[in-house]
């Protein structure tokens, strides 16, 4: 019997990968979906993902995972007590003083077209999560969880502006080969400190991070394939915990008037397709690839490229629009980042997106681990079933996608493969 279900009954399968996309502070629900896992498994079992693969602030998770693998329920309660006591302080700096200083610096810069060396890095200094992740997080832990089986690998990705590469760096048990793609590698490398700061360096709001002779950013900048990394380290399932309501926006007043977008409501568009479309066209991906290979023998196709094989997933996503969440604990924010978002127009409708992401407060977290951990409950049987290795039964092998909007998989044409040879 596995290591996994030992104290239950149970066997737990072996070859499930966790993907967690980023979200800044949208990721919180992410742990409350664990939270419900971690429910679902015996009290002292082991993390349940042999493989985990992290982006932006979902990088940050799946550390901390990799880190305390050994014993998931007590890895997701420490996960939890950080993110339901944050404060924005906590990410990054956010007093008057720096708040004035970095409005003026920027002023300064635009106006005089440019200081040369003292030109502003960022619009928001992330020191403090620095400091926080170091006190927290005992890097040298995920050794410990791979040399003692529990754990296959954990990968980080962030993207280098010099190289324009998509780059996950992995730390994993011997055996596992780096890859190269159009634009995308995966690099062996021992996880620091340093790959996080730089996987959740969203541009222009986060420094980025240099890491031997090049900058790195935000991960999801150019992670058009965020599934990747967790299949090319050995995961033949994958649990996906996504931070992005799906549901179509619903349709504008035909006689309203046409509102101009502002700076804090472009600002929040750009953001949240820079972390959130990827994993989007990579589930639409996969569902085509799957609906081909469901009509191969064994699923499977070889050939001088590899192979290609039917890929399993479970995808969770918030049952509710957490721009809506956002907006009602808004007044958490500190005043001198509210005048800032305010000065970008992001304090009105349009803004909502921006200040999901960057609402680092414990309001706003509690009520996304409670959404979380909720929605893990509704769909309690689908992910025991899964992490138990039942067979997703759909030609699609995916849970939790095809009741989406018509553009992606529900309306995906069934493809025939034609035995007839021209």
């Amino acid at each position: 019997m596995g290591r996994r279900g030992a104290s239950s009954g149970r066997q737990w399968a072996q070859d499930i990968g966790l993907v967690l996309p980023g979200g800044g502070a949208r990721c919180a629900y992410q742990v409350g979906v664990m939270k419900g896992i971690a429910e679902l498994l015996p009290r002292r079992a082991a993390c349940p993902f042999r493989v985990i693969s992290g982006t932006s602030a979902g990088a940050i998770n799946a550390v901390v995972l990799a880190t305390r693998a050994r014993l998931f329920r007590r890895a997701v309660a420490d996960l939890e007590r950080v993110w339901a006591n944050f404060r924005t302080e906590q990410v990054f700096r956010a007093d008057t003083l720096t708040m004035l200083k970095s409005s003026l610096h920027w002023l300064i810069a635009l106006v005089l077209g440019g200081l040369g060396d003292a030109n502003p890095k960022s619009l928001l200094d992330n020191r403090p999560l620095a400091e926080l992740l170091s006190r927290n997080i005992d890097f040298s832990a995920i050794d410990r969880s791979i040399d003692r089986g529990y754990l296959d690998a954990v990968a980080v990705t962030a993207a280098g502006y010099q190289s324009a590469r998509s780059v996950s760096f992995f730390q994993g048990r011997d055996g596992l080969e780096p890859w190269i793609r159009v634009r995308r590698r995966g690099y062996p490398a021992r996880l620091q400190l340093e790959h996080l700061m730089a996987s959740v360096a969203a541009p222009m709001i986060f420094p980025p991070v240099l890491m031997g002779r090049e900058y790195f950013g935000d991960g999801a900048m150019r992670q058009a394939t965020p599934l990747s990394p967790a299949v090319r380290l050995g995961a033949e399932r994958l649990l996906v915990i996504g931070v992005r309501n799906e549901e179509p926006e619903p349709a504008p007043d035909p006689e309203a008037p046409v509102p101009h977008p502002t700076f804090g409501t472009i600002a929040g568009y750009m953001l949240d397709a820079l972390l959130m479309d990827g994993l989007s066209s990579d589930l639409e991906r996969l569902t085509r690839i799957n609906l081909i290979l469901d009509q191969c023998p064994g699923r499977r196709i070889e050939g001088d490229f590899g192979s290609l094989r039917f890929i399993d997933a479970l995808i969770m996503m918030p049952s509710r629009d957490l721009r809506d969440v956002a907006v009602r604990y808004l007044h958490e924010m500190p005043r001198p980042v509210r005048l800032l978002l305010r000065g970008l127009g992001a304090l009105n409708y349009g803004g909502r997106q921006l200040v999901s992401y960057l609402l680092f407060e414990s309001g706003y977290t509690r009520e996304l681990i409670r959404l979380g951990y909720q929605d893990a409950m509704q769909r309690r049987e689908e992910l025991r079933d899964f992490l138990e290795g039942v067979p997703v039964d759909s030609p699609t092998g995916i849970l939790g996608w095809e009741a989406l909007r018509d553009e992606y998989s529900q309306r995906l044409p069934a493809l025939k493969l034609s035995e007839e040879v021209p």
